[in-house]
Parts: structure tokens; sequence; C-alpha cells
């Protein structure tokens, strides 16, 4: 768990690390969207196992690689308009 400050334990952050490398990797595309259906699969698991704090910590990595790529996008739109 976190501690009272709302830091990660080093577990944590090892377990956030790993997970964000491995959604990178996922595709998001018209015919197959994978931060989709990995946020779906996680989000049926909270229901079978509700308030365990890994699936919190997905569903934040989820949202910041979605962020992420949307930054990415903007930045290639950019340049391409220059």
């Amino acid at each position: 768990m976190t501690d009272i400050a709302g830091e990660d334990t080093e577990e944590e952050k090892f377990f956030r690390e790993n997970y964000a490398h491995e959604l990178q990797k996922k595709k998001q595309d018209r015919g197959r969207d994978e931060l989709d259906d990995e946020r779906k699969r996680i989000k049926q698991q909270e229901m079978k196992t509700p308030g365990r704090r890994g699936e919190q910590i997905k569903h934040e990595e989820i949202d910041k690689e979605i962020i992420r790529r949307y930054r990415l996008d903007q930045r290639k739109n950019e340049q391409s308009e220059k």
C-alpha cells in the first residue's frame, strides 16, 4: 500500500515501471484497441477482487499511456503542419 504521503512503495514503483513498459507495446488502432481491452479486463478483475492496489495502479498507468500517445500524436500533427 501507499504510505501516508501518498507515494508508492518500492515494490509499487517497480510494478508501475514494468506495467508502463508493457502498455507501450500494446497496439491501438481503428480495428483493435488493446489498451481498451486491457482496461476492460482490469475492470472485470476489480469486480472479483475489489480494492486491490494493483488494479488502481493499472488504471492510472493506462491513463498515463493514453495521454502520452495523445501528446505524441499532437506533436506529430504540429510538425506535419509546418
